[in-house]
């Protein structure tokens, strides 16, 4: 009796046993694995984080990127000039310009010849007048293109340029004048129909 109970014992152990082993092995075979399948916690986003991604997608703002130094040094070649070029119109001038006496050279003729209207003249001595520096620097220019007006608009332009490349603490004094924005005003073309940009025909009821 006492073999048979310790057999049958043993057998329902065993039997037992192997259960609760099939069952482990079930649940873990069933059971997803937490450290592959359970997902990551992120840290929430804060209101910086926001911030700077909708700086960075408007381009307002670079966060890694260096900001660039505005350079305040003198534009000047090896000659002592400081050079430019102005637009006007359809006139295109390149001038240099250098410390000197206030002496004007366009064309290789003198502004007095060149110019002749007082108006043109005044208007091309409007930056040294503004900036205080009338008569302190002389001024080589070549022009072409366009008429006249167009040319001194254009020289003028350069002008301001070049002096503001040689002293560029006088670029806001420049600027408050107006000097330094290219003038954009052109005449408007001619349309089809019209006998100028916006004239009609004479128009003949008989």
């Amino acid at each position: 009796m006492a073999d048979e109970n310790t057999t049958e014992n043993e057998i329902e152990n065993s039997t037992g046993e192997d259960a609760a082993a099939e069952g482990v092995r079930k649940v873990e075979a069933t059971a997803p694995d937490a450290a592959v399948q359970q997902p990551t916690e992120e840290a929430p986003r804060t209101l910086t984080d926001f911030a700077e991604l909708a700086a960075v997608a408007t381009g307002t703002t670079a966060p890694d990127r260096p900001l660039e130094e505005t350079s305040n040094e003198p534009k000047i070649d090896e000659r002592g000039r400081s050079y430019a070029t102005g637009r006007r119109k359809d006139a295109v001038a390149r001038v240099w310009i250098k410390p000197g006496p206030g002496k004007m050279v366009i064309n290789g003729r003198e502004i007095e010849s060149y110019f002749a209207r007082p108006t043109q003249q005044m208007m091309i001595k409007q930056p040294f007048e503004v900036a205080g520096r009338a008569n302190q620097y002389d001024v080589i220019c070549t022009v072409s293109g366009g008429g006249l007006s167009g040319q001194a608009g254009a020289v003028r332009h350069g002008i301001s340029r070049a002096l503001a490349g040689y002293e560029p603490g006088l670029r806001s004094t420049l600027k408050k004048g107006g000097f330094l924005t290219r003038d954009s005003r052109t005449v408007e073309r001619k349309k089809y129909g019209r006998a100028k940009a916006r004239r009609s025909f004479q128009f003949s009821k008989r």
